[in-house]
């Protein structure tokens, strides 16, 4: 989804097959391209006959936009107006490199562009005073227009975010 205050968006076909490969060419886009913090980046499964990870930058700015659509269509991405679809899960986003260590809910929220928090197997909002331990990996997904973190109950009444940052491979132990 692109953010409310984005109306610029492109979406890129890099050929990624994984998120983590996503997120490192995203990361490094936004490097190499020095895109403001309010730069949304997001990754998108495609499953059109040829399963990939597709990105999107979102900016309230065109002009940063089409600096990024040149240079990306320089290096051979596919590269349309618009994003994927409309469930992006975020990696870049305003106040992402703050969320670091182990934050409370009310910080997290505070410090970034997060809408919301859930709490997966709970129906009730979690209390703001809860700690959250980013593990320095926090990816929210838009979810009717707001960005969601999914999280899930951890050690000492903690939370942690639902995507693992070192996920273990399927079948890593056969």
């Amino acid at each position: 989804m692109t953010p409310p205050t984005a109306p610029y968006v492109l979406g890129i076909d890099t050929g990624a097959s994984t998120l983590r490969e996503a997120d490192h060419l995203l990361q490094a886009l936004a490097a190499e391209l020095a895109l403001p913090e309010d730069v949304f980046g997001c990754t998108h499964l495609v499953r059109d006959g040829r399963p990939r990870v597709a990105l999107s930058l979102a900016a309230e700015a065109e002009p940063v936009l089409r600096t990024a659509r040149d240079r990306l269509t320089a290096r051979g991405h596919e590269v349309r107006d618009g994003a994927w679809d409309e469930f992006g899960r975020a990696v870049l986003f305003p106040g992402a490199a703050a969320l670091t260590g182990t934050l409370t809910l009310a910080e997290l929220l505070a410090r970034s562009a997060i809408d919301r928090v859930t709490v997966l197997g709970t129906p009730e909002e979690p209390d703001p005073d809860t700690p959250l331990v980013t593990r320095n990996h926090v990816r929210p997904h838009w979810q009717d227009g707001r960005l969601v973190l999914a999280a899930m109950p951890a050690v000492g009444g903690t939370l942690v975010p639902f995507e693992d940052p070192a996920p273990t491979p399927c079948c890593a132990d056969h």
